[in-house]
């Protein structure tokens, strides 16, 4: 195997999350993207979770959990303290705890916000509520700061950001208003404006065993 691989889906906000360190980090992969509801069967078979993203290393490692791909894209990085700015070991504690908040109770609500038809007996407005508390905490957070723990981003402001922009689609799609306090708001602009954004965003072809080879990055 010649590059490292990477099996995504372009709207998954776990997989946007690790695209977007791949871009940060300046890691080039070979990127298929598949149909969640018509997996191909080769990523069936290197998949335990048969969920995206997961990455298959050039000595054919699998790693498919996202915050792991995104620590090993750090470590692979030839940028100048990539980790001490995107991971500064005073704040780690914190990061992976932001992180834990959000990958578990916000999207859990998010979830079932988003897309209540799919669950049954389940109370919308709720969990719009119960999401909403997580981005007023988050905004608290970004009182008087660009990121979460400062001027700079760090890994957690990576891993979040796809899932409030998720948020800010179910609420217009809803016809919601005033869903994003400004600090928020102007938080997640900072990514959604980013000239890397339409490289993050680029829609390939699905990925079929026959298929040439796409590379992410976009070029």
């Amino acid at each position: 195997m010649t590059n490292d691989i990477l099996y995504s889906f372009r709207r998954c906000p776990y997989a946007i999350r690790v695209r977007w360190a791949l871009l940060i980090c300046e890691i080039k992969v070979e990127i298929r993207e598949i149909d969640l509801k018509n997996k191909p069967v080769d990523f069936l078979n290197k998949s335990k979770t048969k969920t995206v993203p997961i990455l298959i290393k050039k000595n054919s490692e699998v790693i498919e959990e996202s915050l792991e791909i995104i620590l090993w894209a750090l470590s692979e990085s030839k940028k100048e303290n990539v980790k001490l700015i995107y991971f500064p070991e005073n704040k780690k504690e914190e990061i992976f705890q932001i992180i834990n908040e959000n990958d578990n109770e916000f999207k859990y609500h998010l979830d079932r916000f988003k897309y209540a038809t799919r669950y049954q007996n389940i109370n919308e407005e709720f969990h719009f509520m119960k999401a909403n508390k997580f981005i007023k905490r988050l905004n608290n957070l970004l009182a008087g700061k660009n990121y979460f723990f400062g001027n700079n981003p760090t890994i957690a402001d990576w891993s979040i950001w796809p899932f409030v922009r998720q948020f800010k689609i179910a609420c217009e799609s809803q016809k919601r208003t005033n869903y994003l306090e400004p600090s928020i708001k102007n938080w997640l602009d900072s990514f959604e404006n980013n000239i890397k954004f339409r490289s993050l965003m680029y829609k390939y072809e699905l990925w079929a065993t026959n298929s040439r080879k796409n590379y992410f990055p976009y070029n």
